[in-house]
This record gives structure tokens, C-alpha cells and sequence, in this order.
């Protein structure tokens, strides 16, 4: 006998896929999907929309009939949890409904649950299990595994060429290496992330305002959600953040790391928070901005920056999942390159795997992570 029916399959698929629908908006929380299943047919489903709103399995149980869950079972994308944080125990929920069985993709890998939820639902008397479409469930939440795991975000490195791997001209022109559609792209890949990281010399060279756009997003926010704006972070190890700028005119937070500390009219006026990391041979310990950035309950971050910045994370094999965008252009010998890595010999150049490679407008988008993470 199969452990899952083929309903039990179709309904964590549909969990999955309404998941997606808190992309943009779950923040710190975990993203997750939940059905109500019985007598051949599902009942009702839900998802987690935004921090403090109520838990896929409360918006699924406010969805139906009480008397048509009594008996039925409950589909989730993730571990019902069992403690109080800015809501109540899903875990209550379920066992006061009269549910009879609970299947669960993947085990919350929050040390306040961890298993607490699966073994209070089995204590009362419902049948769990625990397992169905796991790994799909795992890459609805990296970043969230990651942070509680790893003590950091799951690190996304964004980059921009053109064919020949140049990402500006020699004087440092380099807008628009890439069309409409993959900036746009770059937009969805913001709005997911908390945090987007970029080094001093792109702000001084670009005066970039590195937020999300709602205009360019082609998306669609779950009701009563508004674009939040990730955490914009500046590595500057010398304190060299100019006074005036695209990056204070755009609305959001902005955290700016040196190396020291430094006066700064941004800081005194309370529009920029200036935090001092260690340093490591007079560059600031990326390891330690990723470990600050889990405190401050980042899922994930965008590291958007120059060739020197994404290099170091490179080298230091801080890069989860990486992204370029390749434009059907080449800037030729004097344009300046990619990433600053520099390997003794090509035995030791960082070896990458191609995840995918897909057209994005008239511009190719290239998946990759490094191998040792492969």
C-alpha cells in the first residue's frame, strides 16, 4: 500500500504552488501552502501571506465548513508549528478542527519546532506523515533553512555582461548593458530577498537607488500586502558614502558597514544606521555582514555589486545561487571585466555548474552555483 494516496499527491502539489504566492511577501517567515482533503475532493486552501498574518493552515481552516473538516486531512507544505510567536499554534488549530490525518512535506527546521509540531498532532490521536515532494518543499524556503541551519541567508549573486563578459566600457558606461525584460526579471529577484548588499565603488559609480520597483515587478502582491522593501546594505570598509544620492531618495532602510566608525549626515538625521564589522586584511569579514544579517532575520540577500565584491564572495564561496544576465552584445578588449579573481593556476580557478540557461527578452539568463555547493 502506498504510504500517500494519489489525492494526498495532487493536493501538496496545489500546496506548493499556492506557496508561491507569499514569494514576495512572507519576509522572515517561512513560505507555505496548505489544502483540507477528504471524500475524494479538496475542501479548502490557504497560504501564508506576510509576518503576523494568520499561517496557511488557519487561512485553509477559515475556508470551509467546521463540520466538513471533522475527519478530513490536513495537506502542508511544512510542519505545523507549536509555538507562539506573532500567532497562535497551527498545531491547536488542527487537533480542536477534528482532523484525522496531517501530511507533512518537510519537518520546520526552527528549533522551536523541529518535530514538536508532528509529535503533539500524534499525541492526540492523528496520524502523520512526513515527507511527500520534500526537496520541492525545501526550495520553496532555502533561505529560511539556511538561517536556521547555517546562522546566515542563502546568498544570490547577480551579474550583468555582455557576451563577451565585459560589464561596462572602459570609462565605466554601463547603462543598459541588458533590455527591459531582464531588468525586470532582476526586479522579481529583489522583491523576494530582505536584503540587497552592494559595495561602495557601484554608489559612487552608478549612484544606484537598488530598490524594488512595484511598476516593473509584473506581479501580482497577496491581498492587503504592499511592496516591502528589502534592506539596502553598503559595504564601505573607508567611509567614503557621499552625502546626497539615488539610494537615500528611494524609499526603504539602508545599514551602511564600515570598518570604523564614521560621522555622516545621513546617520545623524536617522535615514541611514551605520553598523562597524571586523575586518580580515583591511576588507570587511563578509562572514561576519552574513551572520549580522541572519540576526536580523534575513532569509535571503541579493549581493548586486562590482567585480571586486562579487570576486571576494566567489573566492570565499559565499554564493548560493548565482545569476547573469548576457547581453547579444560585445564591448570588446577595453571594457572592464566580469569578477576579480585571480586562481595562481587554472587547477584552482573556481569551477561552477550550469543550472539552466533560459532567454529572458532578448538577453540570456544563466543559472550557476559553485561547484563545492552543487
Amino acid at each position: 500500500m502506498n504510504e500517500f494516496s494519489d489525492l494526498e499527491r495532487l493536493a501538496m502539489r496545489r500546496a506548493l504552488l499556492i506557496a508561491m504566492g507569499g514569494l514576495y511577501s512572507t519576509g522572515e517567515n517561512p513560505r507555505v501552502g496548505a489544502c483540507f482533503i477528504r471524500d475524494g475532493e479538496i475542501l479548502s486552501e490557504g497560504f501564508h501571506r506576510a509576518p503576523g498574518l494568520p499561517h496557511a493552515e488557519i487561512e485553509a481552516i477559515r475556508g470551509v465548513s467546521p463540520s466538513l473538516l471533522q475527519g478530513s486531512t490536513c495537506v502542508v507544505t511544512l510542519e505545523p508549528c507549536s509555538h507562539i510567536g506573532k500567532t497562535g499554534p497551527c498545531v491547536d488549530a488542527l487537533i480542536d478542527a477534528g482532523i484525522s490525518r496531517v501530511v507533512v512535506a518537510m519537518v520546520d527546521p526552527n528549533p522551536l519546532v523541529a518535530g514538536k509540531g508532528v509529535s503533539k498532532l500524534r499525541d492526540a490521536g492523528i496520524d502523520v506523515v512526513v515527507g511527500l515532494y520534500s526537496r520541492e518543499a525545501e526550495r520553496l524556503n532555502l533561505g529560511f533553512i539556511s538561517r536556521m541551519t547555517q546562522s546566515r541567508p542563502f546568498i544570490w549573486v547577480k551579474s550583468a555582461a555582455s557576451l563577451d563578459g565585459k560589464i561596462a566600457m572602459a570609462d565605466g558606461e554601463s547603462r543598459w548593458i541588458t533590455g527591459r525584460d531582464a531588468r525586470a526579471d532582476v526586479q522579481r529577484l529583489r522583491a523576494r530577498c530582505q536584503a540587497i548588499v552592494t559595495g561602495i565603488d557601484t554608489v559612487l559609480v552608478d549612484d544606484p537607488r537598488l530598490n524594488v520597483r512595484p511598476e516593473e515587478l509584473g506581479i501580482v502582491l497577496p491581498r492587503e500586502i504592499n511592496t516591502i522593501q528589502p534592506l539596502r546594505i553598503v559595504l564601505d570598509t573607508h567611509g567614503r558614502l557621499p552625502e546626497t544620492g539615488a539610494l537615500f531618495k528611494a524609499d526603504g532602510p539602508i545599514l551602511w558597514v564600515t570598518g570604523k566608525t564614521n560621522d555622516h549626515p545621513q546617520v545623524r538625521s536617522g535615514r541611514v544606521e551605520q553598523w562597524i564589522a571586523p575586518l580580515t586584511d583591511d576588507r570587511i569579514d563578509l562572514h561576519a555582514v552574513m551572520s549580522e544579517l541572519a540576526k536580523r532575520l534575513v532569509n535571503e540577500v541579493l549581493i548586486e555589486a562590482g567585480p571586486t565584491l562579487i570576486g571576494q564572495c566567489i573566492t570565499e564561496g559565499l554564493v548560493d545561487q548565482g545569476v547573469i544576465y548576457l547581453a547579444p552584445k560585445f564591448l570588446g578588449q577595453g571594457a572592464r571585466s566580469l569578477y576579480h579573481i585571480a586562481p595562481p593556476q587554472l587547477s584552482d580557478a573556481p569551477a561552477i555548474f550550469i543550472q539552466g540557461i533560459r532567454e529572458v527578452g532578448e538577453d540570456l539568463r544563466l543559472d550557476w552555483t559553485l561547484r563545492t555547493r552543487a
